[in-house]
């Protein structure tokens, strides 16, 4: 994180910036994070501070899920000093010559099934992969990113997220997430 910010200031500002739409007993309430983005104090100390969570390892690649995954994937990559891949929902190769990677989820947040995927040729067997997302609630893409990491024959390190709204601990355990905040905080 830059300068003297602790974790405990990161996940304030996290908190202050979030914004819930709906009302408490909305069943379609939902969690506006937005805020997050217009922030630069927040944009500049989120990768450090995802990064951190796994200090005790060593990735070589940052792999993010359209689209959020793909504003803080970069962030924590640029962190770590590694590359990024940015994981494509339900998008096909270009052309026939272009090997991917391709993996459907479980159901998602929304209960779809998406089609996850990248080019095979960005990971390979020598990576360290580390999953970065903003809000994982299900587990499903982070399961669907974790088949691609085993697809591509590289290690998986875990999923960072923000936050963590998941309902299993054995999703949790198995995919070893790890978060700034439980949702449960907000």
């Amino acid at each position: 994180m830059s300068g003297n910010v602790s974790l405990e200031e990161v996940k304030s500002g996290l908190r202050t910036a979030l914004a819930w739409r709906g009302d408490r007993t909305d069943r379609h309430r939902w969690a506006d994070v937005t805020g997050w983005w217009r922030r630069p104090d927040l944009l500049a100390n989120l990768g450090p501070a995802l990064a951190a969570l796994f200090a005790d390892r060593e990735p070589t690649v940052v792999l993010g899920p359209e689209s959020r995954g793909c504003l803080l994937g970069p962030l924590v990559a640029l962190h770590l000093g590694v590359g990024f891949v940015e994981i494509r929902k339900d998008r096909a190769p270009s052309a026939d010559s272009d090997a991917w990677l391709r993996r459907t989820t479980p159901p998602d947040y929304r209960d779809r099934h998406l089609s996850l995927g990248f080019p095979k040729h960005l990971v390979g067997g020598g990576d360290r992969v580390l999953f970065v997302d903003d809000w994982i609630e299900t587990g499903g893409q982070a399961h669907g990113a974790h088949l691609l990491t085993q697809d591509a024959e590289a290690t998986w390190l875990g999923a960072a997220t923000v936050v963590d709204a998941l309902r299993s601990n054995r999703v949790r355990r198995d995919l070893d997430v790890r978060s700034l905040l439980h949702v449960r905080e907000l």
